[in-house]
């Protein structure tokens, strides 16, 4: 019972904690993709020379640390909820087997590494066939997690989510981060930044919001199994296809957004 009240208390304090942090990311991201972005390009040189070095290191400050701190207490709920009590695994009576193990460091670690190397590649070129393939490889990552490592239904859910958050984690600290530093210090010095770091990080930026919308749903769709347990006619082994249905609509969701805020005008 005592031990039961301590993971209880646990819980509602990181839950509480990773939701704090996870606003301050998540509206930061929202706040360059869909207002920012607009607004810098109505600037004219001098105007960006003076307003950039003075907005985006504040507004980048709370974007990266939001991220790592959403990202810290999102791995202790999940150790405390999905590995201590084993809420991802289908059997909670059954141990964590080598398929589960090795789904939860592919997820969890390799996924930045790999979604990286495609960027990089010639897939990465193409927005719609690294989208296309990109989507294959989710697909497939969530059918082991389901018939292979035997994970649950909040176990693969939130895992889906979790990998979207390691990637996005990954791409604000090593890949965001450090190409803003050079492209305000650029802007600063009155030096056109190099359009190759804008690229960058403009892209991965972008790639963040998209993984952002599904990834909210993974978080919330924790608390409930309206989309599994037979409901709808899915089963407990079936219930990924309302998981893959829910990223597509949540991918397109942003792109109405992006073609939205590209038509809201200032005064």
């Amino acid at each position: 019972m005592q031990n039961l009240l301590v993971v209880g208390i646990l819980d509602a304090l990181f839950r509480w904690l990773h939701v704090l942090f996870g606003v301050i990311w998540i509206g930061h991201l929202y706040f360059f993709n869909f207002v920012n972005a607009g607004f810098a390009a109505t600037m004219d040189g001098d105007t960006k020379k003076k307003v950039v070095p003075e907005l985006m290191p504040r507004a980048l400050y709370w974007f990266r640390w939001g991220a790592a701190w959403t990202y810290l207490f999102g791995i202790l709920l999940l150790v405390l909820l999905f590995y201590h009590q084993k809420a991802a695994l289908s059997d909670i009576t059954t141990s964590f087997g080598a398929p589960a193990i090795i789904m939860i460091l592919l997820t969890m670690v390799a996924a930045p590494f790999i979604y990286d190397a495609l960027q990089k590649s010639g897939i990465g070129k193409n927005p719609r066939v690294f989208g296309a393939v990109t989507f294959v490889l989710v697909a497939l990552i969530t059918l082991l997690l389901v018939y292979w490592a035997k994970f649950s239904y909040r176990g693969f859910n939130i895992h889906i989510g979790a990998m979207f958050g390691t990637i996005m984690a990954f791409n604000v600290w090593f890949r965001i981060w450090p190409s803003q530093k050079k492209i305000i210090t650029a802007i600063k010095e009155g030096t056109p930044p190099d359009p190759g770091l804008v690229a960058l990080a403009g892209g991965r930026s972008r790639h963040n919001t998209y993984m952002s919308v599904p990834l909210l749903w993974t978080m919330i769709n924790f608390h409930t199994t309206a989309f599994s347990g037979g409901n709808l006619r899915l089963t407990t082994e079936t219930a990924w296809i309302a998981l893959l249905v829910i990223i597509l609509i949540g991918w397109h969701m942003v792109w109405q957004i992006y073609k939205k805020a590209a038509k809201v005008k200032g005064f």
